[in-house]
C-alpha cells in the first residue's frame, strides 16, 4: 500500500492531470446529480394536473398550479402559458417562441455532460502516454546499465509505468458510465417536454377554436 502511495505521488505530471480530471469529474456529478433532483422533481405531480386542466380548457386554474412551483416541467408549463396569454401573437408566433424558451430550458440538463465526455476519453488516452514514458525511460536505464542490469529496478520502473494506464482505466471508466447516464437521462426529459409541449399546444388549439366562434356570434 506505501508503495502504491509513493507511486502514486512520485508518478509525474500524467498521474497528477489524472487526479486532477478525477477531482473535477467528481465535482461535475455531484453537481449534476444535485441539479437532477432539483430540476426533475420526479414526485411532484403539478405539471402533470396542470396539462388535465389545460386539457379540460382551465388555463387559469392549470397556471396557478404551476405558480410556486419550481421543478423544470412545471417552469416549462409556467412559461408557455405567460407566452399564449400575450396580445398581439399569431398562433405559429407563439408556437415558436414557447418552443424556444423550452428548448433553453432543457439545454441546462446538458450543461458540462461534453466535459465528462472528454475526461473519459481522454484519461485512458493519458494513461497509455504515461505507460509508454515510463517503458522508454526505463529501457533506457536498462541501455545505461548495460551487462550490469537489476530485473528488480527494471520490473519495478515497468510496474510504475504500467500504474498509470491503471490508473487512466480507473478514472475514465465510473465517469464514463456517468456520462452515460446523465445523458440517457436528459435526452428521457427532453423526450418528455416535447410530449408536454405537444399536450400544450392542443389544448391552445382547441381553447382558441372554441373562443373563436363565440367572438364571431358577439360580433354579430
Amino acid at each position: 500500500m506505501n508503495q502504491l502511495i509513493t507511486s502514486f505521488v512520485e508518478g509525474g505530471p500524467v498521474v497528477w492531470t489524472l487526479f486532477a480530471f478525477s477531482v473535477f469529474a467528481a465535482t461535475i456529478a455531484v453537481a449534476k446529480f444535485w441539479q437532477f433532483a432539483v430540476e426533475l422533481r420526479l414526485s411532484d405531480a403539478a405539471p402533470a394536473k396542470a396539462l388535465d386542466l389545460l386539457d379540460a380548457g382551465d388555463r387559469s386554474a392549470a397556471l396557478q398550479l404551476v405558480n410556486n412551483r419550481q421543478s423544470l416541467r412545471a417552469r416549462i408549463i409556467r412559461q408557455v402559458l405567460h407566452v399564449f396569454e400575450q396580445p398581439g401573437l399569431a398562433p405559429e408566433e407563439a408556437r415558436e417562441e414557447a418552443m424556444r424558451q423550452a428548448r433553453l430550458n432543457a439545454a441546462d440538463l446538458t450543461s458540462y455532460l461534453r466535459v465528462l465526455e472528454v475526461i473519459a476519453t481522454l484519461a485512458p488516452l493519458l494513461g497509455l502516454l504515461g505507460t509508454v514514458m515510463g517503458m522508454i525511460e526505463a529501457f533506457k536505464a536498462m541501455e545505461i546499465a548495460g551487462a550490469n542490469v537489476d530485473p528488480a529496478v527494471l520490473s519495478g520502473g515497468i510496474w510504475q509505468a504500467l500504474l498509470t494506464t491503471a490508473i487512466g482505466l480507473a478514472v475514465a471508466i465510473p465517469v464514463s458510465l456517468l456520462h452515460s447516464w446523465f445523458e440517457r437521462r436528459s435526452e428521457l426529459e427532453a423526450a418528455a417536454i416535447e410530449n408536454q409541449l405537444q399536450r400544450m399546444f392542443t389544448a391552445e388549439a382547441r381553447l382558441r377554436g372554441h373562443k373563436q366562434p363565440s367572438m364571431a356570434r358577439a360580433a354579430a
